[in-house]
């Protein structure tokens, strides 16, 4: 039987939000490790959103942001997309190597520390969501790009938009002393994935 997605209970947004804990606390975990400081995070926000939303919640077609994408491969397929606004990813370069950044511009070895960053974020929710599944999940090599938001999200759109509608969307809050650095990641299965990830979810 298709699962119709768009008609599914308050249960699934209760799973889901599960994992948004769970993959955020992890995330703030590995952060506080690689910066060897304290990070705490907000309660993240999890909803289920159309594809079509996803350029409102970045702040329109034209905002710039840091996009760090990935595809979701194993028993599930997919698309990992974990996007920041600039003055967020200035704040994690900052965190990262310790030192005030002037220019609001990234460098080259900058912009390979966010993906790094970006692949170890992505991986904790993946791995969250693989404990609570049991299904076996990884992501592939990220790919890193400063653009606009529109710009950015034409790939997965591309790609999926024939097959899945809708985004699993969780936004997380990382605070380091009076640092915030709000991160987005966008989980977009293919249709097939969906369902087979609400089954091991025991949802539907």
């Amino acid at each position: 039987m298709t699962v119709d997605i768009s008609n599914l209970n308050n249960i699934l947004l209760d799973v889901l939000k599960e994992l948004g804990n769970i993959g955020a606390g992890n995330a703030a975990t590995a952060l506080s490790q690689i910066i060897n400081n304290k990070v705490d995070m907000n309660v993240p926000q999890v909803r289920l959103l159309n594809f079509s939303e996803v350029d409102g919640i970045l702040g329109g077609p034209e905002n710039p942001v840091v996009g760090i994408y990935f595809g979701m491969e194993g028993d599930a397929v997919g698309n990992i997309m974990f996007i920041l606004d600039l003055e967020s990813a200035k704040n994690l370069v900052e965190l990262l190597f310790d030192k005030k950044k002037e220019s609001s511009e990234l460098n080259e070895l900058e912009i390979s520390a966010l993906s790094e960053i970006g692949n170890i974020l992505a991986s904790s929710y993946i791995n969250s969501l693989s404990q609570l599944t049991s299904l076996k999940l990884k992501t592939s090599v990220p790919a890193i790009t400063i653009d606009m938001a529109g710009a950015i999200l034409s790939v997965p759109a591309i790609q999926f938009s024939y097959v899945s509608d809708k985004v699993l969307f969780i936004e997380t809050e990382f605070i380091e002393e009076n640092k915030y650095i709000s991160g987005n990641l966008f989980l977009i299965p293919d249709i097939d994935s969906f369902e087979i990830i609400l089954n091991s979810l025991g949802v539907v």
